[in-house]
């Protein structure tokens, strides 16, 4: 039978998995472009104040990765759960407070290094001056943190129950709101005051508290979702549940960190080189992030569909599931890296104004996208290759993928080639592309052995 048979089980597969990627391919595209409405404002206010957001970004973005990949382990087991489908109610209720709880004992020590920031950021041999203003940033931005988290939660259930449309249609209204709020806050615009730097961070603090609570709003009242009473007795403590959340989750939120980590770890490297290199980094990265989003979405939908199959018992569904999930993530980003490679000059001054000033920043912004069109694909199937491998619930063995990949090989060439031999930012994403190109090769074997290694279900009788 042929993938074109309308009765094939890959049609069928490559039909659910689309109707469960695209709202959250969207809505991931949404979410990235929010920051991007950030760093567009900042620099509006020129290459120093982008700078330092970008220094406080990629702070926050290390930090909270760690927390979200805590958080997305609620995924695969709610996934699971309604697979099996006996208690499923109610063990899905369980995954998701729990999910919660995490999230309430992780804010506090977040909050605190991002409210204290400079003297880390200073620390980590920045100019002071970019130090102090990434601190004033952060202490407007740092509050979104916590609802992000909790929206994040909230956005696994309404996946695993393969309704993801209210999750893009909320993030289109975030946009939106961000760009208007954010414009306002910054210079003072719509009656509001202006608060600099300042306002840029406070204004994501606002749209992601309201963006929580309408996610929230929805939950409680569609009646789908409703049934499952998620935000009942969220004060009653499930120890069980929230162990079995820390260790599937915490291998995940490493390996998220590991990589988000390494970006943040070569955005202070690029911050030793000069400010310019800072931040065109910060503008190449945000292009390459809004392309990510599609195979994050991917990875995102692999994970639920071969965890729904985990749940049933059926091995060739889990194959399937994978596999269609992959193709159709690197055949995009192969797309995406001949776009990134045509035109990268027209992809910076969509950010940047084309103009003497910001002249440096964007012939820089160009030579890192020569890069990362090279590393677009192996990104793609590192990516949707973890999501694939956490339907099956093993998430250790890739974190150590991760560790090696991006910290003992990528960011170590990185370095090397950027501060021994003189490649200065172009080495730093040099050894970007390497480390991301080994984890992909890593994730897909596997994969590839998912059977050899036990990772498979027992076959349902």
């Amino acid at each position: 039978m042929s993938a074109t048979d309308p009765s094939s089980p890959w049609r069928t597969e490559i039909r659910a998995t689309m109707a469960l990627a695209w709202p959250l391919i969207l809505a991931n595209l949404t979410m990235a472009a929010i920051q991007a409405t950030d760093v567009v404002l900042m620099g509006w206010l020129g290459p120093r104040p982008l700078a330092a957001s970008a220094l406080g970004l990629n702070l926050t973005f290390a930090m909270t990765l760690v927390a979200l990949g805590l958080v997305t382990a609620s995924s695969p087991m709610m996934a699971t759960a309604l697979g099996a489908k006996t208690r499923s109610v109610r063990d899905v209720r369980r995954t998701f407070r729990q999910s919660l709880w995490m999230v309430a004992t992780i804010i506090g020590p977040i909050w605190l290094v991002l409210y204290f920031s400079e003297g880390l950021i200073r620390g980590l041999g920045q100019d002071p001056a970019l130090a102090r203003d990434a601190q004033t940033f952060l202490r407007g931005y740092m509050w979104s943190a916590l609802p992000f988290l909790a929206f994040q939660a909230m956005r696994n259930f309404v996946s695993a129950l393969e309704r993801p449309g209210w999750v893009l249609a909320i993030s289109l209204v975030g946009i939106i709101l961000n760009a208007l709020l954010g414009y306002g806050l910054i210079f003072g615009r719509f009656g509001l005051p202006e608060m600099g730097i300042f306002g840029g961070g406070l204004a994501s603090s606002i749209v992601w508290t309201l963006l929580a609570v309408l996610l929230a709003i929805v939950i409680v009242t569609d009646r789908q979702f409703r049934r499952f009473h998620l935000f009942g007795n969220l004060w009653r403590a499930d120890w069980p549940r929230y162990r079995k959340l820390w260790l599937l989750g915490l291998p995940i939120g490493l390996a998220m960190g590991f990589e988000g980590g390494v970006f943040s770890a070569a955005a202070y490297l690029m911050g030793l080189i000069n400010a310019e290199s800072l931040a065109a980094h910060a503008v190449a990265l945000q292009i390459a992030a809004l392309s990510f989003m599609v195979p994050w979405g991917m990875a995102q939908a692999a994970t639920v569909r071969v965890g729904l199959f985990l749940g049933r018992g059926d091995p060739d569904g889990v194959m399937r599931a994978g596999w269609t999930a992959w193709v159709i993530g690197v055949g995009f980003m192969s797309v995406m890296a001949l776009v990134i490679w045509a035109i990268p000059h027209e992809l910076i001054t969509l950010f940047l104004d084309d103009t003497p000033a910001n002249a440096t920043v964007i012939a820089l912004g160009v030579s890192f996208l020569a890069i990362a069109a090279i590393f677009q694909v192996v990104d793609g199937a590192q990516v949707v290759g973890a999501g694939m491998l956490r339907g099956l619930h093993d998430t250790r063995v890739p974190m150590l993928f991760t560790l090696v990949g991006y910290w003992g090989i990528g960011i170590g060439i990185g370095a090397w080639l950027a501060f021994r031999d003189g490649w200065a930012g172009v080495g730093l994403w040099t050894g970007l592309a390497i480390g991301l190109a080994i984890v992909s090769v890593l994730m897909l074997w596997r994969w590839w052995r998912r059977e050899a290694l036990g990772l498979l279900p027992p076959v349902a009788g």
